[in-house]
């Protein structure tokens, strides 16, 4: 359901546009919340057409399709946005990594929870700036509260790993665990 709504928030968006833009607006924006692959978005776009809430605006070379969003995919997006309840569970593996930590030694521990603070740190500079240029006047502003979202939730991952990191080496000061 949520690669749909995504194809019809990006139609919305962009306007009229074929699967391959929509693949690299995937990945060049979207990949930071949900990915998708052309293998994916290319039946989902049939998939849209069938149902009537995209048309086929028109062909081109090779079969290339532009599509474009009905008024009835408009109300489906409407509705999935403001009615629909979203899936809230969570399968995060780097949580799992965390409740695990116990089950390594505290050097790998420690060397583990570093990189994630490391990788994390450079996550938040890189959706900062990816934030920063949809805030800039000449952007449309698509975005800029995902990428808002993803800096905030990037730097509380940096900063737990942070903590988690000098509760380790506490621990091992202390001669506690590993």
């Amino acid at each position: 359901m949520s690669l749909r709504m995504a194809l019809l928030g990006l139609l919305v968006t962009k306007g009229p546009t074929n699967g391959y833009a929509l693949t690299r607006t995937f990945a060049d924006s979207l990949s930071h919340v949900w990915s998708a692959q052309h293998s994916q978005v290319y039946p989902e776009l049939a998939r849209l057409a069938e149902t009537g809430l995209v048309t086929v605006e028109d062909e081109g070379p090779r079969g290339q399709k532009r599509y474009t969003v009905t008024d009835a995919g408009r109300k489906a997006l409407r509705h999935w946005l403001t009615e629909v309840e979203p899936n809230r569970t969570v399968r995060n593996e780097n949580a799992l990594r965390a409740f695990l930590l116990p089950t390594l030694d505290q050097e790998d521990a420690v060397r583990l929870v570093r990189k994630e603070a490391e990788y994390y740190q450079r996550r938040t500079e890189e959706i900062t700036r990816q934030r920063d240029m949809l805030r800039d006047p000449q952007s449309t502003g698509f975005g800029v509260h995902a990428a808002e979202l993803g800096v905030r939730i990037s730097s509380a991952i940096a900063e737990w790993a942070e903590w988690a990191v000098a509760q380790l080496e506490a621990d091992r000061a202390r001669g506690n665990g590993g």
